[in-house]
């Protein structure tokens, strides 16, 4: 009996030769655009699932022989773990892909506030020759003498972290999840987010959303900032309380935010701060950038994306070597 692995919701658009490739001789791959268009067959044929979406309640059921879960992203937060657990199917997601663009991306949002090119930009489009002016940027610091504080030293955030030693920066983390790295990556070891968030002129934050990381930069974190803060989300939107970002932005105590992820996507303006930026208010003007979920993008990561879930799979499936598991403590049994 062949191995079948199912994508029950994806939508690329080709012939899907690069899972195909990953999964390898005596695999076969089922693909389908929507849980719809899925067959009883298929449900119950599929020895594991890959998707960026949790599988709705009224297909479980009929998985009889489903063994792997992989979420072909980074992030997990939309799969129910302990559901998974329960039925003995281990969930992975899908680490390793897009650890540079994303923290290429950090950085850029960084750069561009920092150098104020979003901010001359805007302001030489209104008026090329009047605002003309060479010494006028409100973001202007000198790289080597900030301090650049990383929420979550993991992949990605040791990734940003050297990115930023690069640059002469001296780097704090946070992460109460990780030993002291100060040797291995030369950075220093915050022990509160208070701290961090006191000591640093730009924080990028690179942790996982779950229930003790949502709203983690909110009121009280960002009471406790350094005048004049820079504050990159690269990783979740709902890691942000948007309402304590707004406020801290409008009392200066946060100068300026590069944001490519939102708590609702696509942007809402409704949001006042979104509004605010839409609408093109004076008093943000220049303040905040917006990137579309984009940072993880190169055809490169794509193609990565695709190849590693699949091989993911294939690996647990045909010779037990299980990667990425992030449901663990909830497995009662393993299929």
């Amino acid at each position: 009996m062949s191995i079948e692995v199912l994508w029950p919701h994806i939508r690329w658009g080709d012939d899907y030769a690069i899972e195909k490739e990953a999964l390898g001789q005596g695999v076969v791959g089922q693909f389908c655009t929507d849980f719809e268009q899925v067959s009883d067959q298929q449900w119950a044929g599929c020895d594991g699932v890959v998707g960026t979406l949790d599988i709705p309640e009224e297909h479980i059921g009929k998985m009889e022989r489903c063994r792997i879960f992989v979420n072909r992203t980074v992030g997990y937060d939309n799969i129910d773990l302990e559901r998974w657990g329960e039925l003995g199917v281990p969930v992975c997601n899908n680490p390793a892909y897009g650890t540079r663009e994303v923290a290429d991306h950090a950085m850029a949002l960084m750069l561009t506030l920092i150098r104020g090119i979003n901010f001359h930009d805007q302001r030489l489009q209104a008026d090329p020759a009047g605002n003309w002016d060479r010494t006028l940027n409100p973001f202007a610091r000198r790289l080597s003498d900030c301090t650049f504080g990383v929420v979550g030293l993991g992949r990605i955030g040791t990734a940003v972290a050297l990115r930023a030693r690069a640059f002469g920066m001296k780097v704090l983390y946070y992460d109460p999840y990780k030993a002291k790295a100060e040797v291995s990556v030369d950075v220093v070891r915050a022990e509160s987010l208070t701290e961090l968030m006191g000591q640093s002129d730009v924080v990028s934050i690179h942790t996982p959303l779950n229930d003790e990381t949502r709203h983690l930069i909110g009121a009280a974190a960002l009471k406790s900032v350094r005048p004049g803060l820079i504050l990159i989300n690269t990783a979740r939107g709902a890691l942000v309380d948007f309402e304590a970002l707004h406020q801290a932005m409008k009392q200066q105590r946060v100068l300026a935010a590069g944001l490519d992820v939102l708590p609702h996507e696509p942007a809402d303006t409704r949001d006042p701060l979104i509004g605010a930026w839409q609408a093109g208010e004076e008093w943000i003007r220049g303040r905040l950038i917006l990137t579309p979920h984009h940072a993880f993008f190169t055809p490169e990561s794509l193609r990565d994306m695709r190849a590693f879930a699949a091989q993911t799979a294939v690996n647990y499936l045909r010779d037990g070597l299980l990667e990425n598991c992030v449901n663990e403590e909830f497995l009662k049994f393993r299929r």
